[in-house]
């Protein structure tokens, strides 16, 4: 088994290392690519120095089974027939082909067995919020059919990448130093702020990241669901959270809803509030599973049910649910 990592020395990329190594993923080499301000870099797995080469169009992929691409939605159109063209199974992290309606769109929580009907080679990871979403609403949704999903979305700095992180860190400095507050990666100030904006706006008044919430999840839950989406940028520094509101076709009580979490894969159940037990991003960073809390009856619907959830967006919300993608075609034997 041959892998390679497109984005190496993003903070995906950098994720995809830690997670193949400490899932002790079945590989025999593994290939770093990057672009020309990466190339050259090394980076130390399982003890041996690795270095990142270039991304060219070329042969480079000739003899690799499964590819982990991050390095955004332009150079994964640009280099997927390069990257495909000798049967490498490509496991893309953009949003350049989710919607697309020949790409398998994949949380394996959900429709593990999409990712089997491949005609391009390329399987779509899913934006970090639906992933998250979707790895709770699937037990709910076998209790009962969802019909309709509100969500207000609590998204870290680590969403917009890891010079984000930096920048958030760097403006908190600044604050305390009394200097002038560096803005670059976000539309305005995040230190001891949030911002009601990720990504464009669309003619609909929503927001791109807003549009794929409503889009991704009807696709991978195959589903005519409707979500609507609030998504606000907050100055944690990584784990997203998120409040979910949903309807179901018949009421869903509480109890119900605690049992299927807790025995739904991906889901760790924390939620006592009389013990301040919920799910909070400062615990889940860097943790595999989804939090899910503050379960209650929707007051304003009858068959409604509310649910705060929180969890790494670099690792289930990207990194691991592609890692998990190639576990399961590796295990039913769906790998060229």
């Amino acid at each position: 088994m041959k892998v390679a990592i497109v984005g190496a020395s993003g903070a995906v990329g950098q994720e995809f290392l830690r997670i193949l190594d400490q899932r002790n993923f079945p590989m025999d080499e593994l290939v770093l690519f990057g672009s020309e301000r990466s190339a050259g870099r090394k980076y130390t797995f399982r003890g041996k120095e690795i270095e990142v080469k270039l991304l060219q169009h070329n042969d480079d992929f000739k003899d690799i089974d499964i590819a982990f691409t991050s390095a955004g939605a332009g150079t994964s159109k640009e280099f997927a027939e390069t990257i495909t063209q000798y049967g490498t199974v490509m496991i893309d992290n953009s949003s350049a082909f989710r919607m697309d309606a020949d790409v398998p769109l994949v949380v394996p929580e959900c429709n593990a067995e999409d990712a089997l009907n491949r005609p391009r080679g390329i399987i779509a990871n899913p934006n970090c919020t639906t992933i998250m979403m979707v790895v709770c609403l699937q037990p709910l949704e076998q209790l009962s059919h969802i019909k309709r999903i509100h969500v207000a979305s609590y998204q870290s700095a680590s969403g917009a990448g890891a010079a984000a992180m930096a920048e958030l860190q760097q403006q908190y400095e600044e604050i305390v130093e009394g200097k002038p507050v560096t803005v670059k990666k976000f539309p305005h100030q995040l230190a001891y702020n949030v911002i009601p904006q990720i990504d464009v706006f669309q003619p609909n008044g929503y927001t791109k990241e807003e549009m794929k919430m409503y889009n991704e999840t009807q696709k991978i839950m195959h589903t005519d669901a409707k979500c609507s989406a609030m998504c606000v940028r907050v100055s944690s520094l990584r784990s997203h959270s998120e409040s979910v509101w949903i309807e179901t076709e018949r009421p869903i009580s509480v109890e119900e809803a605690r049992e299927a979490f807790a025995a739904a894969p991906g889901v760790t159940l924390k939620d006592d509030p009389s013990q301040l037990v919920y799910p909070m991003p400062l615990e889940t960073a860097g943790l595999d599973d989804i939090f899910v809390g503050r379960i209650r009856k929707d007051l304003s619907d009858e068959n409604g049910l509310t649910f705060w959830l929180s969890g790494d967006q670099i690792r289930k919300g990207a990194a691991l649910n592609a890692v998990q993608i190639a576990e399961y075609l590796i295990k039913v034997g769906n790998v060229k």
